[in-house]
């Protein structure tokens, strides 16, 4: 799925019809949604991208099973929520999910519950975030949280995805960004010229079994989108 942090609606746009034929989803996150709201999915479903809204919900339980409603309402394939942010907040989501669902007689979209941000090494987590674990430990933990609530699944690094595998089956659903090129993403302690400090390549992380990979910069910041992304697809379609 292509990242869609640009600014703009027209921007987002114009990415998606270079990548129409090579790729069939895309995220809008923040950035994208605060610029052009719910304008943004239409648009992106209007090509036939089907849309995993990255806005990880993360408030009291009544408000986020509001919101969660209204993503449902938008026809979106996936949502997510902070898994953080508890049992009874995680319960909510997917129950306005399945609710939504049924109102408006549409898909239930998936619900995932984001675990730790990739931008998060052992050192941050336990420094400023409090949390005394490993963060595979915590990562496993989030998750074991948000299948008791009902989500579907959960957005974490490629570094935890084989973990989150053997711990949670084949039918929990991975989702996972972080996906980098070979040289940035194996090179220990190589300088990054991002913010994403747990990374795999492509082929590394549907090797561990992810089901969905999240790509950004290495497709909309390269000279040729079209051809970055079909390069990503051939690595992940190589024998």
């Amino acid at each position: 799925m292509i990242a869609l942090d640009v600014p703009s609606l027209d921007a987002a746009d114009s990415l998606l019809g270079r990548l129409d034929g090579t790729l069939t989803g895309c995220k809008i996150g923040s950035q994208l949604f605060t610029a052009a709201g719910p304008a943004a999915i239409e648009t992106a479903r209007k090509r036939g991208f089907r849309v995993f809204l990255d806005l990880k919900f993360h408030d009291i339980p009544n408000t986020v099973g509001l919101a969660v409603r209204e993503a449902t309402r938008l026809g979106v394939f996936m949502l997510n929520i902070h898994a953080s942010g508890g049992l009874a907040m995680a319960c909510a989501a997917a129950d306005a999910a399945t609710k939504a669902a049924g109102d408006f007689a549409i898909p239930r979209p998936l619900c995932l519950g984001v675990t730790v941000l990739t931008s998060l090494d052992r050192r941050a987590l336990q420094r400023e975030v409090g949390v005394p674990t490993s963060v595979e430990s915590h990562v496993l933990h989030l998750a074991a949280l948000a299948r008791e609530a009902g989500l579907d699944g959960c957005v974490a690094s490629p570094q935890e995805i084989s973990p989150l595998r053997l711990a949670m089956g084949p039918r929990w659903v991975i989702v996972t960004p972080g996906i980098r090129w070979e040289k940035a993403a194996e090179t220990p302690g190589a300088s990054r010229p991002d913010d994403q400090v747990r990374v795999a390549t492509p082929r590394r992380a549907l090797a561990a079994g992810a089901d969905y990979l999240v790509v950004g910069r290495p497709i909309s910041a390269a000279s040729d989108p079209a051809k970055a992304a079909a390069a990503i697809v051939a690595e992940l379609s190589a024998p």
